[in-house]
């Protein structure tokens, strides 16, 4: 059977289309679709998302519910999660996106985004420690597990948007704003210190670093295989945030043109949590995975049938 699996976040929205075998539940994915209508746009915690990001939203929901038709999905699993937390007019958005598309979506919590992130991402590799990293729009996961197995897992009010929209004002940031970023995370990010066993195998999942590793190994577009699994470097984070952190939007959006799409403005500030987190974690390397939250709610799918 197929499966559609829809991540709605701060900054995308994001969907993967896979196929389950009956015998063994092997997932295989069909297609990753992602768009950018950044429904956290200037949203604050309690305030309400606006209608030109809600427009934007059931445009791309309308795009996917004509793929799932496509695709004959028998299951179609959509989780909603910062933004969606956050704003006051949630219920009427999923409301209306249930009456006019038929798909339900669930508003999760930071908890079980970070449950769902870890399930996906790990799924890809082997290792008996496990630390995931998933950089959100308006949040940041990280979660220390074993298997399935999660013993510390948090939800970090410190994304790639908002503390874009919050700190870096200018275009580039001046010296003042950066060090005010650095700051910043570094406080957030502080109890992550001396936590977890050196040993562990540190995953970092979402945009900021499949996007990196794309720059990294000089493609013009995604491409899957390349990306999952690859490697990015600690010294290659602070190379790129002191390359970065130099440039306009529009020179980041037209050096690397559509692998930045829709998040030339906010890469920096994402790779500056994936590198002070790795200085926090006090580690060389951070292995690259595309899956997240839209593996992870198959996975969890199909453990509980």
């Amino acid at each position: 059977m197929n499966i559609a699996s829809i991540d709605i976040g701060t900054n995308t929205v994001l969907m993967l289309i896979a196929n389950i075998s009956k015998d063994d539940k092997t997932i295989k994915p069909l297609l990753n679709e992602y768009r950018m209508p950044r429904i956290g746009k200037g949203l604050i915690p309690g305030g309400e998302i606006n209608k030109d990001s809600i427009i934007r939203l059931f445009d791309v929901i309308e795009i996917y519910a004509d793929i799932i038709k496509n695709y004959n999905c028998e299951k179609v699993i959509a989780k909603g999660t910062s933004a969606l937390r956050l704003a006051s007019n949630s219920n009427d958005i999923i409301n209306e996106i249930k009456d006019r598309f038929g798909i339900e979506v669930e508003i999760i919590s930071g908890t079980e985004e970070a449950r769902l992130s870890y399930l996906g991402s790990i799924s890809a590799f082997n290792s008996a420690n496990n630390i995931v990293i998933d950089i959100g729009g308006g949040s940041t996961e990280v979660i220390f597990g074993t298997d399935k197995s999660i013993t510390y897992s948090k939800s970090f009010e410190a994304g790639a948007v908002n503390l874009t929209e919050n700190l870096l004002k200018n275009d580039p940031p001046n010296n003042k704003e950066l060090k005010e970023l650095f700051n910043r995370i570094n406080n957030v990010f502080a109890e992550l210190t001396n936590r977890f066993p050196s040993d562990a195998l540190v995953i970092a999942v979402a945009g900021t670093p499949t996007s990196l590793s794309c720059i990294k190994q000089g493609l013009t577009i995604y491409d899957e295989e390349k990306v999952e699994g690859s490697v990015l470097y600690k010294d290659e984070l602070r190379n790129f945030v002191s390359h970065l952190s130099k440039m306009s939007h529009s020179e980041i959006k037209s050096k690397y043109q559509e692998i930045v799409n829709g998040r030339d403005d906010i890469i920096l500030a994402g790779t500056a949590i994936l590198f002070l987190i790795s200085e926090i974690l006090n580690v060389k390397d951070i292995a690259v995975s595309g899956r997240g939250i839209r593996f992870g709610s198959i996975i969890d799918y199909l453990d509980k049938l």
